[in-house]
């Protein structure tokens, strides 16, 4: 079973003309497959005109939020909606080519857990849109050690249980192969053809590198101490607790020896203690997190590897167990 997500935003000019290439290529493909379109929303007729489509296409969902969520919860909405072993999401302005989804399924069929598109000839604008690209995937890249060349296209193939161990929210949906990697996915990289825009205008522009930055942050950090907090926050109290504590070791001694330390060093008197109270606060940010981390795990059952599959001689076992 295949399931193509697809996010809309409003799409009305660019949808039929992607249904009709989609439904073409997956009909080729001679395998069962749902298409589901999200729709974010949106203001003009997109919605009448799927749920039209519904009415006569059995393989067709629609879902329709109550609000504009943003890209990452409508294809969270998708993913959860989605039914088939093997996912492909991508964008519904026809800039994407419908036709490259059999790439894709190669190579998840070869068994990579993720095929990831990587639009190696762009046509967007260079200053607003491929330089900025280009710096934001090497940071992605040098944080995640992934080794991809596009993070940010939505035009991916995924196995189903790989979506399953990630949660979606904020703007992160670019950045699922790196998520994925913390549970050790395997993931390819797929050229696909990058097409101008037919209709309207992006909805992206160059004020979102700002947020791209702050995304691959918090990415590292997921990455990095998602389970382990303390390696973090407590590596940095305790070098603020401790060159605090020097400081004010030092102040005491010559308070000892009879110098006005007011006088002399105020200012660092009063840096060591900012100091040495930081580090304390880092340090129970620390140990807070941990327990958050263990309350979460342990409440919702999650857990903190994914298994691959498991083999064994089952006439051997139940031998064994008579």
């Amino acid at each position: 079973m295949l399931s193509i997500v697809i996010p809309i935003h409003n799409e009305e000019p660019a949808l039929l003309p992607l249904y009709d290439r989609l439904t073409t290529v997956l009909e080729a493909l001679q395998r069962p497959y749902e298409i589901i379109f999200i729709d974010d929303a949106s203001t003009d007729r997109s919605f009448d005109l799927l749920a039209n489509l519904s009415e006569v296409d059995s393989t067709l969902k629609v879902i329709r939020l109550r609000r504009n969520f943003g890209q990452t919860a409508a294809l969270a909405a998708g993913f959860d909606e989605a039914q088939g072993e093997v996912v492909v999401s991508l964008d519904g302005d026809l800039q994407h080519d419908p036709e490259d989804i059999p790439a894709l399924l190669e190579q998840i069929d070869a068994g990579f857990d993720i095929a990831s598109g990587w639009r190696k000839e762009r046509v967007d604008n260079a200053v607003t849109r491929k330089i900025p690209s280009r710096i934001a995937n090497w940071m992605m890249k040098r944080v995640s050690g992934v080794d991809l060349h596009d993070f940010g296209t939505t035009f991916k193939a995924y196995r189903a249980e790989v979506l399953k161990d990630i949660n979606l929210y904020g703007e992160l949906h670019r950045f699922i192969p790196a998520l994925a990697s913390f549970y050790g996915a395997r993931i390819a990289e797929v050229p696909i053809r990058n097409i101008e825009r037919p209709n309207g205008e992006s909805h992206y522009g160059l004020g979102r590198t700002f947020n791209v930055f702050f995304d691959i942050l918090t990415i590292q950090f997921l990455l990095r101490y998602l389970t382990r907090p303390m390696h973090f926050f407590g590596k940095w109290g305790l070098l603020g607790t401790a060159a605090g504590s020097i400081i004010l070791l030092t102040m005491l001694i010559e308070k000892i020896a009879g110098r006005d330390i007011i006088a002399a060093h105020g200012p660092l008197l009063v840096a060591g203690a900012l100091m040495w109270f930081a580090g304390f606060m880092l340090f129970c940010t620390g140990l807070i997190g941990e327990v958050l981390m263990r309350t979460y795990f342990e409440s919702q059952g999650r857990r903190i590897y994914a298994v691959r599959e498991i083999r064994c001689r089952r006439e051997q076992v139940l031998d064994g167990a008579r």
